[in-house]
């Protein structure tokens, strides 16, 4: 069996979750449905973080300490240097996340993240049911960040990205295993655009880079590459006027950078905010996208008290394997 065969043969055994987290346009009720261009590394899509998750994935305007995984610009303000963990359980296998940011102002962020997702284990059987081997399937991102504040109003930020999917087995195995590697770039901004109006802007270009190729395949698909564009603003003013109370409405289209308007992704989350110093955080999100098996409304609660920031989020959205809603939680610790 060839490379190329083994590698889409085992996908459709050991990723058959993981093939549902395709756009939604790839999958119909009723099967596959055409696509003018298919894409690779999906794995990129998958949101990082309690806060990303609480809000709808309405992240491309808003600053802070998960930015890294969204929108590079929103570390630009960043203060005080910090590490970030994040654990998640996807609709696909278990996400974990660390992130340390150097902030080195005024001259701005550097920051260092990595995710690894862990699609489990499977058997792999023959025609008659006998199993041969297990395969497992880790996906990993490795993200170095650079942002920094140009103006009073703006400021911007680039990630860049190495990118590998594995596909590996033990046992008796027709092939030795699958490797994908690759490279894209983030590149963002957000906005103040008028002062002392609460409306922030965001706008960026996700996972830009060459086709993710299979080791030794012929076969490379494009990456997932995105254009997001954001506004978000304070409306806490026009209740209640307190400087310890602050609620922020955000709302983020994404669209493909190869076909816009093809299949755009819409995203809305609410933040409220409790105190100066010490902050609490309430909110909650609701996202319709291409990722059709996660539409559906997010929670969550976050707390920063000196030098410890921590967040917990629960999709509502629930699984397709019928079992409860996934949770993330984060936590970070200022040096």
């Amino acid at each position: 069996m060839s490379r190329t065969r083994y590698f889409q043969g085992s996908l459709a055994l050991a990723l058959s979750l993981a093939l549902t987290l395709a756009p939604s346009s790839l999958m119909g009720q009723d099967g596959p449905t055409d696509l003018p261009v298919p894409e690779g590394a999906l794995f990129l899509l998958l949101p990082v973080g309690a806060q990303g998750i609480s809000l709808g994935r309405a992240m491309t305007a808003v600053p802070g300490s998960e930015s890294a995984f969204w929108n590079p610009a929103g570390l630009a303000g960043i203060v005080e240097s910090r590490l970030m963990v994040f654990r998640g359980n996807h609709l696909v296998g278990e996400a974990t996340a660390v992130s340390t940011l150097f902030s080195h102002q005024p001259l701005g962020v550097f920051g260092i993240s990595y995710q690894l997702l862990d699609v489990g284990d499977q058997d792999l059987t023959d025609s008659e049911g006998n199993v041969l081997g297990t395969i497992n399937v880790r996906s990993h991102i490795g993200v170095a960040s650079v942002a920094t504040q140009l103006t009073d109003w703006l400021d911007v930020g680039v990630n860049f990205k190495v990118v590998q999917f594995n596909l590996g087995c033990r046992g008796q195995c027709p092939d030795v295993g699958v490797r994908s590697a690759g490279w894209a770039v983030d590149a963002g901004i957000q906005a103040r655009p008028i002062s002392g109006v609460p409306l922030r802007l965001g706008a960026m270009f996700a996972h830009l880079g060459p086709d993710f190729q299979v080791e030794n395949a012929d076969q490379a698909d494009p990456l997932p590459s995105r254009i997001r564009v954001s506004v978000g603003y304070e409306v806490m003013r026009y209740f209640v006027e307190s400087p310890d109370l602050t609620l922020w409405v955000n709302l983020e289209v994404e669209d493909r950078w190869r076909d816009p308007g093809d299949a755009p992704s819409y995203y809305v989350g609410a933040e409220f905010m409790a105190g100066q110093g010490d902050i609490l955080f309430v909110r909650a999100g609701f996202q319709e996208g291409e990722i059709a098996q996660s539409d559906g409304f997010a929670v969550g609660v976050g707390l920063r008290y000196q030098r410890f920031e921590m967040g917990l989020a629960k999709n509502l959205a629930g699984s397709i394997t019928g079992e409860s809603e996934p949770v993330f939680v984060s936590f970070g610790l200022n040096f």
